[in-house]
C-alpha cells in the first residue's frame, strides 16, 4: 500500500489511518484481534487509539482499547515491528486526573506504554488543548519522553488554529519537539478546518489525521430517516443533526459517485478525505472485517476531478 509522510516526523502512515475506539467496546477481544490481523494483512498499519478509550462506557475507566491492543502485540510475536502505534492524553481519565501538566503527561505515559505492552509509542498526542499549563511545560515534557525513548513523535487534536501556531511558534523559538501532526475533526458534513487550521498545517508542514471521517456514519449512507437513528448507540447522540437537506443532498453525491465506481458509500467519503489537499489520512474504524474491508478499498480509491466537484458542490 502506498504510503504517506506525516508531517515532518519521518513517519509514514496508509491514506487510512484505523480507529482503536472500538477495542474492548463495539468490538470485544476476539473480534478486535481479527481486526487488527486484518489491518495488518491488508497494509493498514496505523492504529490509533487513547487512554481514555473506552471510559464513558458503564463500568469502564479508560485503558481498555489500549489493553486490547497490548494483549494482540503479545500474542502474536514480531508484529510490533509491522504496525504504528499512535495514542494521545490528556483527556480526563474517571477519577484519576486529566489535562497537560508535566507530571500527568509523564505518568499517563507510563501507564499506556504498559498497557500497550511496549517500549516506544510512535506518535503521542495531546488529545485536547490544556490552557492551564503554559506551551513551554507541555511541550517540555514531551520533550523529556522523546529524549527517553518513550515516545517517538508528537502531535495535537483538538487545538484551535491559534493556539497551534502558538504552539508551534514556542517550539522554534525555545528549541523543543514541535506537533508533528495534528488530529482534528472533518468530514464532508463538517469542513470546519478548511478555513484557517488546514492552510495552517499546509503552510507548517504539519500532518493532517482527521477523526469523524465519516460523521459518526452517517456517510456510510446507514441513516436516511429518523427511524434509522435507532440502528446504533450513536444515532440520536451523534448522527441526528446530520438529518438535514444538506445531509440528503451529500448523501446522493455519495451515492452517486459510489455507484460510478462500484464501491460503498464509506469508501467514496474516505476517498474524498484521501484527495485532499493537506491531509494526510482519515481515521476511521471498524467492527467487522467487511466493514475493515472497505476501508482498504478507500486507500486504494482515485477519485475523477468530477467526483471530487460533485462531492465539494454538495458539502459546501
Amino acid at each position: 500500500m502506498r504510503m504517506r509522510a506525516l508531517g515532518r516526523s519521518g513517519l509514514s502512515v496508509p491514506p487510512v489511518v484505523f480507529g482503536g475506539n472500538v477495542f474492548g467496546w463495539t468490538a470485544d477481544k476476539a473480534m478486535s484481534f481479527r481486526l487488527l490481523d486484518a489491518c495488518v494483512e491488508r497494509g493498514l498499519i496505523a492504529i490509533d487509539t487513547a487512554d481514555v478509550y473506552s471510559a464513558w462506557v458503564p463500568g469502564h475507566t479508560g485503558g481498555e482499547s489500549e489493553t486490547v491492543i497490548g494483549e494482540w502485540l503479545k500474542a502474536r510475536p514480531g508484529v510490533r515491528d509491522k504496525v504504528l502505534i499512535l495514542t494521545k492524553c490528556g483527556m480526563e481519565m474517571p477519577g484519576q486526573g486529566k489535562g497537560l501538566a508535566p507530571a500527568w503527561i509523564a505518568k499517563c505515559c507510563e501507564a499506556s506504554l504498559g498497557r500497550l505492552g511496549i517500549e516506544r509509542i510512535d506518535l503521542y498526542q495531546a488529545h485536547k488543548d490544556d490552557e492551564t499549563v503554559p506551551l513551554a511545560e507541555t511541550l517540555g515534557a514531551f520533550q523529556r519522553l522523546i529524549e527517553a525513548g518513550m515516545v517517538g513523535a508528537i502531535g495535537s487534536s483538538n487545538y484551535t488554529a491559534a493556539r497551534l501556531k502558538e504552539a508551534l511558534d514556542v517550539s522554534a523559538a525555545q528549541g523543543l519537539p514541535r506537533f508533528e501532526s495534528h488530529q482534528p475533526v472533518y468530514n464532508l458534513m463538517d469542513r470546519g478546518i478548511e478555513a484557517d487550521l488546514l492552510p495552517l498545517c499546509l503552510a507548517e508542514g504539519v500532518g493532517v489525521i482527521t477523526y469523524s471521517a465519516l460523521a459518526s456514519g452517517f456517510l456510510t449512507g446507514k441513516y436516511r430517516t429518523k427511524a434509522d437513528l435507532g440502528k446504533s448507540v450513536r444515532g440520536e447522540r451523534s448522527v441526528a443533526k446530520h438529518m438535514t437537506d444538506k445531509g440528503m443532498a451529500v448523501l446522493a453525491a455519495v451515492d452517486a459517485v459510489a455507484a460510478r465506481h462500484g464501491v460503498s458509500q464509506a469508501a467514496v467519503a474516505l476517498g474524498w478525505q484521501i484527495a485532499r489537499p493537506g491531509i494526510t489520512a482519515p481515521i476511521a474504524s471498524a467492527t467487522s472485517p467487511e466493514q475493515l474491508a472497505e476501508l482498504a478499498v478507500a486507500a486504494e480509491l482515485v477519485l475523477t476531478a468530477s467526483d471530487m466537484a460533485e462531492l465539494d458542490a454538495a458539502s459546501a
